[in-house]
């Protein structure tokens, strides 16, 4: 009779629950995403959390389809849970700004800026994450280049440049920490 190294079981069992957490932390993301409540936001960031601790066990590589699966939810979790826990952030420090009917801000003119914030933090998340995941860490480089450049012209108030300064870095540090589960479990 042959029975599996107990190492061995303990790894798949690591990556069982590995899997499971990361699941759960998506699909908490996804719903913090949808549903905007804090209690759900607060629920992504703790099982995020627990993930990347148990993702920075010292282990053996995931195997192939839990690798996979790993990589997957971790870009679910850097897209989706970016935005609750970025507002959830930005609404912690009161910067005084009107939001406009566009989730921009309302300038002392009536201008909306930073219109579009949704979008684009969802956008660069997935590419923020993708370029980490991808052991591309050049393309970081070329995506902030790209949001400075587009957002330019609206940063003319120091608001606005706290603003975007906050939630930049926010929803950087989550797509860094999620697609960090990925790189961990390799």
């Amino acid at each position: 009779m042959n029975t599996a190294h107990p190492l061995l079981v303990l790894a798949v069992v690591g990556w069982g629950l590995l899997t499971l957490l990361v699941a759960a932390a998506a699909t908490a993301a996804v719903l913090a995403h949808r549903l905007r409540r804090p209690v759900i936001t607060a629920t992504a960031v703790v099982l995020t959390v627990a993930a990347l601790l148990v993702a920075a066990l010292p282990s053996v590589a995931a195997p192939a389809p839990f690798a996979t699966v790993l990589t997957v939810g971790s870009l679910v979790i850097a897209v989706a849970g970016g935005s609750p826990v970025t507002r959830a952030l930005l609404d912690r420090v009161t910067f005084g700004e009107v939001e406009g009917a566009h989730g921009g801000i309302l300038a002392s003119d009536g201008r909306e800026l930073l219109r579009g914030g949704e979008v684009i933090g969802l956008l660069e998340r997935l590419a923020v994450a993708g370029a980490i995941v991808a052991g591309f860490p050049d393309a970081l480089a070329v995506i902030i280049a790209i949001k400075g450049v587009g957002r330019f012209t609206e940063l003319e108030t120091g608001g606005v440049r706290e603003r975007f300064i906050v939630g930049t870095l926010a929803s950087w540090t989550w797509a860094a920490a999620a697609a960090g589960i990925s790189l961990l479990a390799r």
